[in-house]
């Protein structure tokens, strides 16, 4: 039987979020209906309420969720009710070319629930990300919920399900972050933070944070950054290979994705060094660079999705590891808030304000 929920809702370009009621059917074949506990507010749902990804309004906002499974379709084994689970928006279909050739973390097939949620008079809603979980409840495909170890907390967990987790396979996955390595972070936001963090994990001998944001850059250094640049008025290029010997760094992470930044990563990193990109640019950003400069530096121009993270695979391994003690997750949740605080946590992500607002159910 379909339920009435609370949701937070886009109802247009630019327009502030509202508060309304969510129908949610019961989950079809492969699909979950999932209780929310938890949920933080990421950029990119600001990006949805400012018309930033498409124009499909109204969205149901939220995506960086933990909660428990409380109902499943039919054919659906890999979780079962009263499961403690992270929401995960690139479900691998286990069919596409990528996952048949044993890369599933590039699956080019990932799939969401079939069915839709709708506002009380019928309007279908776009969940973010095939997710939308600033609600009670929301409905994915079982395939989007990773199965984790309960004693994680809720607003820790969740953040695994975006931000975080892209920093951290920025560097892990994508920039293969080794034992000895030098690493700069340009950008010191969520998802550059996590970058730090996940170059500090791999055994980075020299993490080189650089940002705007004094307070930013402060984080990084608790984070496990060996050294900070102030972006404002410096050369990043000089001062990195000042900092690396002359060289430049093995891995540099773009976390911002602008034309300007990219450039700095380019030209920051050492000879056959790897540049991740791990920022989202805009749809009107275009790059221009020297193709002999491309040729000549050599190395790896990587973009990186989503971490190039495997939901089943890392997901656990990271919450064990944030229950060990090995992995400061708490220093992300600037704040927790209810539902009807998201539009003020935009307001404090745009200055800076947090890493991290999150809501609490």
């Amino acid at each position: 039987m379909a339920q009435q929920v609370r949701g937070v809702v886009a109802p247009g370009r630019g327009e502030p979020v509202r508060i309304e009621t969510v129908i949610v059917p019961d989950p079809g074949p492969g699909e979950a209906v999932v209780k929310v506990q938890a949920c933080g507010v990421c950029h990119t749902d600001l990006h949805y309420r400012e018309g930033g990804i498409n124009d499909e309004f109204p969205f149901l906002l939220g995506h960086e969720a933990a909660g428990v499974v409380e109902s499943v379709g039919d054919g659906v084994t890999e979780v079962a009710p009263g499961d403690f689970v992270i929401l995960n928006w690139r479900a691998v279909c286990g069919q596409c070319r990528a996952c048949l050739r044993g890369r599933p973390w590039y699956c080019f097939n990932t799939h969401n629930a079939a069915q839709k949620m709708t506002l009380e008079d019928g309007t279908e809603l776009s969940p973010a990300l095939g997710i939308g979980a600033f609600a009670d409840k929301t409905l994915v495909a079982a395939g989007q919920c990773t199965k984790v170890d309960p004693a994680a907390k809720p607003a820790v967990a969740g953040l695994l399900g975006c931000g975080v987790m892209a920093g951290l396979g920025a560097a892990i996955n994508t920039g293969n972050v080794g034992r000895g390595d030098s690493v700069a972070v340009i950008g010191c936001g969520g998802v550059g933070a996590a970058a730090v963090l996940g170059a500090r994990l791999a055994g980075a001998a020299r993490i080189i944070a650089i940002d705007l944001d004094e307070r930013k850059l402060a984080t990084a250094t608790s984070l496990g950054a060996t050294h900070t640049v102030h972006a404002r008025g410096t050369d990043v290029v000089a001062a990195v290979q000042e900092l690396t010997g002359g060289f430049g760094a093995d891995v540099v992470i773009d976390a911002v994705g602008r034309p300007e930044t990219y450039k700095q990563a380019f030209y920051a990193r050492d000879l056959a060094g790897t540049v991740v990109l791990v920022g989202v640019p805009t749809p009107e950003m275009k790059l221009e660079l020297p193709l002999l400069d491309v040729f000549g530096r050599g190395g790896s121009l990587k973009s990186s999705w989503y971490g190039d993270c495997l939901p089943s695979r890392d997901f656990p391994m990271l919450i064990d590891l944030y229950l060990q003690g090995r992995l400061d997750l708490d220093a992300f949740v600037s704040e927790t808030i209810e539902l009807d605080g998201v539009e003020a946590a935009f307001e404090k992500m745009h200055h800076g304000d947090v890493l991290r607002s999150v809501v609490v159910l």
